[in-house]
């Protein structure tokens, strides 16, 4: 595309340009135009809002006219600009470009956004917007940037959800939380559905000391009452009360275990120098063509450890009512629920970003830095399983008349 600016004009901006800083200097050459370019843009929203141009003969006599300018700085990219509102006598004039009690452009307020849902403190953002724009930013200024983000948190929270989700994975993370001047654990829940489509969406976050169901059917109610009808397959790492919930609001959903949940929780048992042997030995188990046949496996892996290892055969038959499930389902289908990795790669990140903190001061701090966190996880969302349409076909045939035509 051909560039509109004229090179003329362009020469003579660049009049006397030597070096890169005379473009990002504190008051080079961007920043000035920056600068110019807002106050005419605000000189043609007076021109419009009054219908004429400044000094036409239709001004005289219309009942309002021009009536000087008031500086205002503004936070840029650029740093901070000085810029002239302009003011008619009624009074009547609002700009467009910069509203009242603006003090920064939009794509700066997203820049303090961005480091802050990346962990970065305060502190770290006043430092940075100093070094990088020679701009000099309070506290103050950042909190009310990031809890203008508040709203949009709540309204997300609430926000209609789809009929169907053929998987919805369910996973929690640590974080510390103060509650009446207390610094306590809290678990924040975050439910990642997989749509008809094959992509992924967090369905919500939720904020809870401890589990049970009754917090997971306070959890599905509010899924529901978004628009939720049906979840085929609900994949969790045991959370307590969980099942008990989903059945009560959704009894045809399948509730499976994760599998590498399971593993990891034998390996507490098992010494480093032993832990491949035992892995592979667990793998003929959930890797079996049936539940049988996986039994038979369990059977034989319980021969062989009953003395070194006796608690792995014995946790797998108390969860296998949960296990079980996964044998049903063809190879596609395994692939996609045989473990949470879906939902614990976004943990990672999270934990990343909640691990500089420390501890936070509320739960709607918590919930602001996550909602932010996940924004930006879900933007590199673009791609869908390649075995994806092989996977819903199966679910068609697995859960029939349950999911759209």
């Amino acid at each position: 595309m051909k560039n509109p600016i004229r090179k003329e004009l362009l020469d003579e901006l660049l009049a006397g340009y030597a070096n890169p800083e005379d473009l990002t200097r504190p008051e080079g050459i961007l920043k000035r135009l920056t600068g110019a370019l807002v106050e005419r843009a605000l000189a043609a929203e007076m021109t419009d809002h009054l219908g004429y141009e400044p000094g036409a003969p239709e001004g005289q006599g219309s009942g309002n006219s021009r009536n000087g300018a008031g500086k205002k700085t503004l936070r840029t990219d650029q740093g901070e600009v000085t810029v002239d509102v302009p003011r008619d006598r009624n009074g009547t004039f609002v700009p467009q470009l910069v509203k009242k009690h603006q003090r920064s452009f939009k794509g700066f307020d997203d820049k303090i956004l961005s480091m802050y849902a990346r962990g970065m403190s305060v502190r770290d953002i006043q430092a940075h917007l100093a070094e990088i724009y020679g701009t000099e930013v309070s506290p103050d200024l950042i909190s009310s940037v990031t809890n203008a983000v508040v709203e949009e948190v709540q309204a997300w929270q609430a926000r209609p959800l789809d009929a169907v989700w053929p998987i919805v994975f369910l996973d929690a993370l640590v974080i510390k939380v103060r509650d009446q001047g207390v610094v306590q654990n809290k678990s924040a829940y975050i439910a990642l559905g997989m749509g008809v489509d094959g992509h992924k969406e967090v369905l919500g976050i939720w904020l809870e000391s401890t589990e049970g169901a009754k917090f997971w059917l306070k959890v599905i109610s509010e899924l529901k009452n978004r628009g939720v009808q049906d979840i085929l397959i609900a994949c969790c790492d045991g959370l307590k009360g969980f099942p008990q919930a989903i059945e009560a609001v959704f009894p045809k959903t399948v509730v499976q275990t994760c599998i590498v949940h399971m593993i990891r929780n034998s390996m507490r048992f098992v010494g480093w120098a032993q832990r491949k042997a035992v892995c592979a030995e667990l793998r003929n188990v959930y890797s079996a063509p049936t539940e049988q046949a996986g039994l038979a496996e369990l059977d034989a892996f319980e021969t062989k450890y009953a003395q070194r290892f006796p608690a792995i055969a014995s946790s797998w038959r108390g969860n296998w009512e949960r296990v079980r499930p996964f044998f049903d389902f063809p190879a596609d289908l395994r692939r996609l629920i045989y473990t949470t990795n879906a939902i614990e790669s976004l943990n990672f990140q999270l934990r990343k970003v909640t691990k500089a903190k420390g501890h936070f001061p509320s739960d709607e701090a918590a919930t602001k830095l996550l909602y932010l966190a996940l924004r930006n996880a879900e933007k590199k969302w673009t791609m869908v399983p390649r075995f994806w349409n092989s996977a819903l076909n199966q679910l068609v045939i697995y859960f029939p008349g349950r999911l759209p035509a």
